[in-house]
């Protein structure tokens, strides 16, 4: 899909990572040096989303004070990331499916006609399916987004994935911050991977920057998690049998390699489905001596 120019829809609920997904697709594709724009159409009334789209000239409404570039020009060359895409009205879909047909909008305000080269992934947590049969999603859109589809579990339905993407928000904090922590203990880890995470991928997201901020250096530990945290799962690890606890390292070796096995060793598609750079699935085949035939042979 990665490889792909279609547009991908992806589904799932809330803080399942679908924005992180989105950004993995792009960073994979033959698009990835160009930028990659993020919009949230459930947040915005019609007329800001247009002009939030598309662009807009001085005086088009109230408050176009001055010319405004969108969206759509802001990503060219691109990926068009269309969160919340299933909040958006009936006035809207028909723009947005004039702009997939023609490859071409108009700013708001303006008549002139400008190209967009752009990919469009987009995302809701709503059941597309149900809103079209309803006659709240125009079937066309619906099947112009939906040339692929992709559909993420909840992430207490993945707990192996847990040790990936922790590793990938530290990774990525360590950029930002300009430091160097090493990761998690695996003590930290256990926790993380008995809690029921209501909140998704964004909960544990939020909970490494807290831990991150708090650890001075090293490991991630136990008393770096939030404390709410820790005091909730204290009664279950107490109950669990951590003198021969499967350790992390092989909960994570068997994750990574169920994934390539599924995937027939291609990198591209188990390092989407993994949500991991192509970097850390090398190093990870790496250290844990998978067969290097096969990863070539599945290159």
């Amino acid at each position: 899909i990665s490889q792909s120019e279609s547009n991908v829809l992806i589904l799932g609920e809330s803080g399942t990572g679908k924005e992180l997904i989105a950004w993995s697709l792009h960073t994979m594709s033959e698009r990835s040096k160009g930028p990659f724009v993020a919009v949230n159409c459930g947040a915005l009334p019609d007329t800001l989303l247009e002009s939030e789209l598309f662009g807009c000239k001085a005086g088009a409404y109230t408050d176009a004070k001055q010319d405004r570039q969108g969206r759509f020009a802001a990503a060219e060359g691109g990926t068009l990331f269309l969160d919340e895409i299933g909040d958006i009205s009936p006035a809207m879909q028909v723009k947005l499916l004039r702009v997939l047909e023609t490859k071409c909008y108009e700013p708001l305000g303006s008549s002139r006609t400008i190209k967009a080269n752009v990919r469009i992934i987009s995302a809701t947590n709503r059941n597309v399916d149900l809103l079209v049969q309803e006659g709240k999603f125009r079937d066309d859109l619906f099947y112009r987004l939906n040339v692929a589809k992709l559909e993420l579990p909840l992430l207490r339905e993945r707990a192996v994935d847990i040790p990936l993407l922790v590793e990938h928000f530290v990774e990525k904090l360590n950029a930002e911050k300009g430091r160097d922590i090493g990761g998690m203990s695996e003590e930290a880890l256990r926790i993380l991977m008995a809690y029921d995470f209501p909140g998704n991928i964004r909960e544990l997201q939020n909970i490494i920057e807290y831990a991150f901020i708090l650890c001075p250096g090293g490991l991630i530990q136990p008393d770096h998690l939030p404390s709410p945290l820790a005091a909730q799962l204290d009664p279950v690890l107490g109950g669990m049998d951590l003198d021969r606890p499967l350790p992390l390292t092989q909960i994570e070796k068997r994750a990574i390699l169920s994934a390539l096995t599924r995937n027939g060793w291609r990198r591209m598609a188990t390092c989407r489905e993994l949500g991991i750079s192509k970097d850390t699935l090398r190093r990870k085949i790496a250290q844990f001596g998978f067969d290097v035939q096969e990863e070539l042979a599945g290159a």
